[in-house]
C-alpha cells in the first residue's frame, strides 16, 4: 500500500481561540493522524481507527484498560 501525504486540516475539537489547536490527516482511512497545529515540528501522533476508538473511550472515561 502507498503512503501519501497527510491531508491536514484542524479538527472540530479544537479550541475556539486557537489557544489549543490540534490538526488531523483525513485522507488515510487506515490510520489516524494527529498533531499540534502550533508545533509541526514536534511530530505526530499516529494509530489505527482501533486504537484511537480505544483512546478516545478511555479519554472520556467510558472504557478501561
Amino acid at each position: 500500500m502507498a503512503e501519501t501525504s497527510p491531508n491536514w486540516h484542524t479538527s472540530s475539537h479544537s479550541g475556539a481561540d486557537n489557544d489549543a489547536c490540534v490538526e488531523v490527516a483525513d485522507n488515510a482511512p487506515h490510520l489516524i493522524r494527529v498533531r499540534d497545529t502550533k508545533d509541526h515540528a514536534a511530530g505526530e501522533l499516529t494509530a489505527t481507527p482501533a486504537a484511537w476508538a480505544a483512546f478516545v473511550g478511555y479519554a472520556r472515561g467510558t472504557r478501561t484498560v
